[in-house]
Parts: C-alpha cells; structure tokens; sequence
C-alpha cells in the first residue's frame, strides 16, 4: 500500500479533505494583514518594546517565515498581486488609487475569494480594500459575500491630512459595509476593535453553517495616521505606533480564541502578513522601507498557524511570497487553478504542511511599472535605487548594485565589480522578464 506521503507526492489525490487531514471539507482560512507593518515590529522577529503576545504564541504554534516577500512595496499593488496571485503589472494597478479615482482592481482578473466560492466557501472581507472604492469594485463584486471597512487608505481625506496638496478635492472618509457607505470620517481609534467584531461574528455564524469560510482581514493600521483604542492607547512602551501594533495582537488573539470556541481551531489555517514594508516602524535587520526596493520595502514578517497539520514552533528560511497565497488556498481547497492566466506565485503547500526547503528565489522587484531589482539565489541586482530612510554607503557607486543578499542581509557591500558575470546574468533575466511581460 502506498504511504501516505508517497502519495501525496504523487498527486493521486485530488480532495483537499483527504490530502491535508481527516475533515471531510477543506479547511478554513483567515488571512489577516496589517498595513505598513515592517519586518522588525513584533516582538517574534526582534523588536525590543512592541509586546505581541499573541502572534508570538501563533508563531510558537506554527511557522514563522524569514524570506517571505510583499509582491510590492506600496499598498494598491501588493493588494492586487495578493488578491490575484499575480504581479500588479499584469492587472494594470502599479501605483496608488486616491478617493477621486474611477477605476479598480480590472473584471477580468479573479480573486482569491471568487476562487473560493467555486469550492463552497463564505467569504467576507473586513478593513482596508484600496481595489477600487466605487461600488462595481468593492470586496462584494469581486467574490466576497460581505464587506464591512474603509475602502483606502486613512489619510486620504481632508479631515486626516489636511496639508495634502490634493486635501480640498477629497471627500470625507467612509466606513462601508456591503457596498453603501454607513458612516462618514468614523473614530478611527475605534477601527480595529469594529473589525474584530465584525470579523469575530462573521466566525461564530460561519462555524454554524459547517460550510468552509474564508475571512479577509486587511487593517487599517499601523497605516498613517496612526490610532488606537482608549484601552491600548499609552501602554505601549513604542509610542502612539506601538499601541496600534498591539492593538492589531489583541485583535489576533480575540480571532483565535473565537476559532478556539467555535470549535474550528484545528480546521482553519490562519496567516498573518503585511502589505508592504515598514514606514513607521521597524524594518528589522534590512535597509530602508516602504516604496523602495531595498529588502526593508519588501520583506515582511509571515506566520502561519493550522494545529495539526502546519508543524509548531518552526521557522523556515523558505523563500515566499503573498502572490503564492493564491495558488496555496486554490490547493487546499481541492481547486484546479485557472489555465487562461499567467500566475507568478506558487503553491506553498510543502512547505507549509511538510517543512520543506522550497524554491530556489527568483523575484522582480517592480518600483510602479517598472522592474528596478531582481533577486536569483543568493544574489540581488539593483538597477535603480531609490533612498528614502537611509542615505546610500560612502562609495557604493551608481547602478548596477550587486548584493549577495544571504551573506549580506541589509545590502550594505555592493560586489558588483567583483562578480560582472553574475551582473551580466541578472540584467539578462531582467530584460527577458520585461519582453514576456504585456503590460496592461
């Protein structure tokens, strides 16, 4: 008889049910992320002051991953790679979409929770979208059976960045459920407990169904301007940003603990991310953040914790990113993927479920349309750089930058005059990835 795992191997199975466990329904998924949170702003990935006691134990009782990448350094287009398992280029959402705009995440494209559904799952999507704030584009229309959340970013309103040049043709901040707006410029110290709750119900009446859920849970902070609750407010010892950071901890823990009484715990497979690098916070150990290309604009923190089927307390230097979460949640619902695209994540089930090594890396670094680094194994090529946090080290020189990113995690020795042939490789693969590419 065949093991086991000889014949997960050999994918003769095709039920997810059968393939990752005993339930006879493919698991439930929360996908929680925050909004601008760096590499280095919890305390399970080295920050000194931020206390986040929950996502410590979620990384105690799970994966906790070290090269896992935003497909962006900027909110809308790490949203829509995210939301379609494909790089922002091929969807045409490259750069910000302000509350004037008219367009949003294309038709065309299918989301994760459109995928989902074809398996049976509820679906509901709770905080910042930023896909499109006219209603033909909100979480509603592209698969998602519920919404409640502001649809951008929180300080794109006159109210909350007043100084902007472009203050005075905003209109006022709207907190939406479904596709109509209930409330305009809401408390925003009051968000992310309202998302709990309404995330947290959403829970309790999908357990009841016994049909699989999906829960999508894009935070509004620790995003500018930053807030937090009067319970959380001054407790931190990082200041007003620290306080949002561990508010976000509670609100993963009170995830958690519904999942736990709802008895659903060992069927939900729950990961946390960011959208992008840090601005206000911690980049952790690389340089810079957000909207740059440097690691500190990419490299975010990843955990993922599903008992019984994701191996505790491991972290996994497997390199990954959140345009895999689209073809991993496709597997695990016993989904075909579609065969009409072209996807740029891939399914991270062995190493998710099996603590396997992965893929050798291989990842384009897009500044907007534009392809500025590219990383393959141990070596990243820069061909443009752009400094926002930190100035570049005396006698770097121009691009191209080379950098053995293994050795040399916060990109500080530039080997580029060492190592031409590796040089001539990389702008190579740039060149080629840019020709396949047809741009929106």
């Amino acid at each position: 008889m065949m093991s086991r795992r000889s014949l997960l191997r050999s994918g003769g199975i095709a039920g997810a049910s059968t393939l990752y466990g005993a339930s006879s329904r493919p698991p439930n998924i929360v996908l929680i992320v925050g909004d601008d949170l760096g590499y280095g702003d919890l305390s399970c990935y080295g920050h000194p002051t931020i206390l986040t006691p929950n996502l410590d134990r979620m990384a105690r009782e799970g994966m906790r991953f070290t090269q896992f990448c935003s497909a962006a350094s900027l909110c809308v287009p790490s949203r829509a790679a995210l939301m379609t398992g494909r790089l922002a280029i091929r969807s045409g959402l490259t750069g910000g979409l302000p509350p004037w705009s008219e367009t949003g995440l294309p038709d065309s494209e299918i989301t994760v929770a459109q995928m989902l559904k074809k398996a049976g799952y509820g679906t509901m999507c709770v905080g910042k979208w930023h896909l499109g704030h006219l209603p033909r584009y909100l979480p509603p229309n592209r698969g998602f059976d519920d919404y409640f959340g502001i649809p951008y970013s929180n300080d794109m309103s006159k109210a909350t960045n007043p100084r902007a040049p472009w203050a005075d043709k905003t209109p006022p901040t709207p907190l939406i459920r479904g596709v109509k707006t209930i409330e305009q410029e809401p408390d925003q110290s009051t968000l992310t407990r309202r998302y709990t709750e309404v995330a947290t119900e959403f829970i309790r009446k999908s357990s009841r169904t016994g049909s699989p859920f999906f829960l999508y849970m894009p935070h509004t902070f620790p995003h500018w301007p930053v807030a937090a609750s009067e319970r959380f407010r001054g407790k931190s010892l990082a200041g007003l940003f620290g306080d949002a950071v561990e508010e976000i901890d509670w609100s993963v823990g009170e995830v958690l603990r519904v999942l736990r009484e709802q008895k659903a715990d060992q069927n939900t497979l729950v990961i946390f991310t960011s959208d992008n690098g840090a601005e206000g916070g911690s980049a952790g150990p690389f340089r810079d953040g957000k909207v740059t290309t440097w690691e500190g604009g990419l490299r975010v923190p990843c955990i993922a914790r599903w008992p019984g089927n994701v191996p505790a307390g491991v972290v996994t230097p497997a390199f990954s990113s959140t345009m895999d979460l689209f073809p991993t949640f496709a597997k695990l619902a016993g989904l075909e993927m579609p065969n009409d695209r072209v996807f740029d994540g891939e399914d991270l089930t062995p190493v998710l479920l099996r603590n396997e090594a992965g893929r050798e890396p291989l990842f384009f670094y897009y500044s907007e349309a534009d392809v500025w680094a590219v990383r393959k194994g141990r070596w990243k090529l820069h061909v443009a750089v752009n400094n926002r946090k930190m100035p570049p080290p005396r006698g770097e020189g121009d691009p191209p930058l080379l950098f053995d990113v293994q050795q040399d995690i916060s990109e500080r020795r530039n080997v580029a005059q060492r190592h031409p042939e590796i040089v001539k490789e990389l702008l190579e693969l740039i060149n080629r990835h840019k020709a396949s590419i047809t741009p929106r």
